[in-house]
């Protein structure tokens, strides 16, 4: 199975295989899976040169990886699972066995989601900060979404409806079957983009963190604004009720409780700082006044 593609007037020919291991009737993996595996490798790598910066121990920061990649899977599986519908006639459905495709159908959404949720559970037991871990964890998961929308590049999918131009864009021959004929929008190279660049502009920002936990919020604003509009080019999305996409709703609760989080925790901390600098300004004044006191009762004394 292969895919004739042309994507800004370049042709190509993608292969979603990119080898077949001798095991039973053969075992297929995808490029899909080595680029997510290349991404979340990096992300790690990203962690393990920067966790001292964000007040981390690598050790501890390895042991919560560890349990939460298999958990954030697990529940990225059963997002997609939930609202798309999918019927699970057997446990063994839900994890792909004895079918061809093997473990399909996972949102990014609910990887995101569990990851933080087992996180936080994780640093509890770990004795890590939580807010410090989740703004490290943050920074790197934007390396991995970068990377591994790619995968969707190596499949063909994650794309989105006509762009109405004759160059720009994308056509193959999955999307000529599925969609018809004409250049449709690359938004697995949209959102590849916008990651990779969040990336670059989080890592600059942690730097000079403010209070932990402004790198997540940040996250949360940056990758949330991108999704609430990419997400409704994509032809492929979960829908909530109706035309609602549920990516969309997410995206928007995400990006504006964030922000309004952000705006008021820097208020109260200008507020706090404020505050301080007038309490000096006040102390100053009555010692000014302490000693203009202490100056006449000497000229009386004097007298």
């Amino acid at each position: 199975m292969s895919y004739d593609v042309t994507i800004f007037g370049i042709h190509l020919t993608l292969n979603p295989i990119a080898f077949t291991l001798p095991i039973g009737g053969g075992w297929d993996i995808y490029w899909y899976g080595i680029i997510i595996a290349l991404g979340f490798m990096l992300a790690i790598i990203y962690g393990m040169k920067n966790a001292t910066r964000f007040n981390v121990d690598t050790d501890k920061m390895l042991d919560v990886i560890i349990v939460t990649t298999p958990v954030s899977i697990l529940c990225a599986r059963t997002y997609y699972v939930i609202f798309d519908g999918v019927k699970l006639n057997s446990i063994g459905d839900f994890f792909g066995f004895g079918t061809s495709n093997g473990f399909s159908g996972i949102a990014i959404y609910g990887a995101v989601i569990g990851a933080f949720a087992c996180g936080a559970i994780m640093c509890k037991i770990k004795k890590i900060k939580i807010f410090d871990m989740f703004d490290l964890a943050a920074t790197a998961f934007l390396i991995g979404q970068g990377i591994g929308r790619w995968g969707n590049f190596m499949n063909q999918e994650a794309y989105g409806t006509f762009t109405g131009s004759n160059w720009f864009g994308m056509q193959s021959t999955r999307t000529i079957t599925e969609m018809g004929e004409g250049l449709v929008h690359p938004c697995f190279l949209y959102e590849s983009i916008w990651c990779i660049a969040g990336f670059f502009v989080l890592n600059h920002f942690s730097k000079k963190r403010h209070f932990s936990g402004e790198i997540t919020l940040l996250y949360c604003i940056w990758y949330g604004f991108e999704r609430a509009i990419i997400e409704n080019l994509r032809t492929d999305s979960l829908f909530l009720w109706g035309p609602i996409r549920v990516s969309v709703v997410v995206s928007v609760i995400l990006c504006v409780g964030a922000a309004f989080t952000l705006v008021i925790i820097r208020k109260k901390q200008k507020t706090a700082i404020c505050d301080l600098d007038y309490t000096a300004m006040f102390e100053d004044e009555y010692a000014d006044l302490d000693n203009n006191n202490k100056e006449i009762q000497e000229e009386q004394t004097d007298e």
